[in-house]
């Protein structure tokens, strides 16, 4: 009896290891559907989106807030508006210096016209001194006096020319002045440079502020990308401009189209929170897929950052994408 349990034993081993052989031959034989071409490379990586710091340029007090965390928003759209009440009193100040600068001019251009005048009486007088000079009816020291008297007028004159352009100069330093402060004044509302979300508010009406504060950040949901990492073998076979496709684990019907828009031109040690479809690569390329721009402008408002995901290229051209990654968008 003791004899027959041992046959059976070993012959239950030998159908179990046969068992396990078939299945391994089937694993490795027997095509798998969701195996990737030799001409496709994938990487996993999460949504990232360019965010935009939306700071002050010159210190004061945040005075109100337009938008709150959240909100969509268009380039060029306020923002936010800083305290002017001193700015808007300097401006005053400045223009009452142009005022006096202008009237300065007026003053110094009618005293060049008096001047003016007194050189040509003075070259005229010492004109007909000479004259009387040279008849014997007028004496040197008559002479000397009328010449003095045109040289002093001539240096009159070119005072007033100098006064003249100091004027102007003081006018062109008060318009200067004014420019300065009205820029001031126009960067006290702070408007946002492309359209997006409004991530974060990072100040409160009220709070005084230092040149640079930054009062709010705004999610360029028109730049949006996945980087992944990929082996040195098929990094070599990825240009700018490849086609890509992105499957989000939230989403998994749906297939992003996308391309390459940047590769890395030296490898690097692969971040720790990276997973490759094979063994762990110790160098890796760093890779980013963009999302059309175009195509976000339909779906901006479901563009959310830090989403896993996974991201494909296409490594030959003349390939057509498998049919499991064929674009397949939401329809509303």
């Amino acid at each position: 009896m003791a004899g027959k349990g041992v046959k059976t034993s070993s012959k239950l081993f030998i159908v179990l290891v046969v068992v396990a052989a078939v299945a391994v031959a089937a694993y490795y034989l027997i095509p798998n559907g969701d195996e990737l071409p030799e001409y496709i490379a994938s990487g996993n990586g999460r949504i990232e989106a360019t965010e935009v710091d939306i700071a002050t340029r010159i210190p004061g007090r945040l005075e109100s807030f337009a938008v709150r965390e959240g909100d969509m928003v268009e380039a060029g759209q306020q923002l936010a508006v800083m305290d002017t009440d001193e700015l808007r009193a300097q401006l005053a100040a400045a223009e009452a210096n142009l005022h006096q600068a202008e009237q300065s001019q007026y003053l110094a251009e009618a005293l060049v016209a008096q001047r003016e005048s007194e050189q040509r009486y003075a070259l005229a007088e010492l004109a007909r001194i000479n004259t009387l000079v040279d008849r014997g009816h007028a004496s040197r020291e008559q002479q000397d006096r009328a010449r003095t008297a045109a040289e002093t007028a001539d240096a009159a004159l070119q005072a007033a020319k100098v006064q003249v352009a100091s004027a102007l100069a003081g006018i062109e330093a008060a318009k200067a002045a004014i420019r300065q402060i009205q820029t001031n004044i126009d960067d006290s509302e702070l408007t946002t440079p492309v359209g997006g979300r409004v991530l974060y508010r990072l100040a409160e009406p009220g709070e005084v502020l230092a040149a640079g504060g930054k009062v709010a950040t705004v999610l360029d949901v028109t730049d949006v990308y996945m980087t992944i990492f990929l082996p040195t073998s098929q990094a070599g076979r990825v240009r700018v401009g490849s086609e890509a496709r992105i499957i989000l684990d939230a989403l998994p019907d749906y297939v992003v189209p996308a391309d390459v828009s940047f590769v890395a031109a030296e490898a690097q040690f692969t971040p720790k929170s990276v997973e490759t479809r094979s063994e762990r690569e110790k160098l890796m390329f760093r890779v980013r897929i963009r999302i059309n721009p175009e195509l976000l402008k339909a779906y901006r408002d479901r563009v959310k950052t830090g989403v896993p995901g996974e991201a494909y290229v296409r490594l030959d051209e003349s390939q057509a994408w498998p049919e499991n990654l064929d674009v397949s968008l939401p329809n509303d």
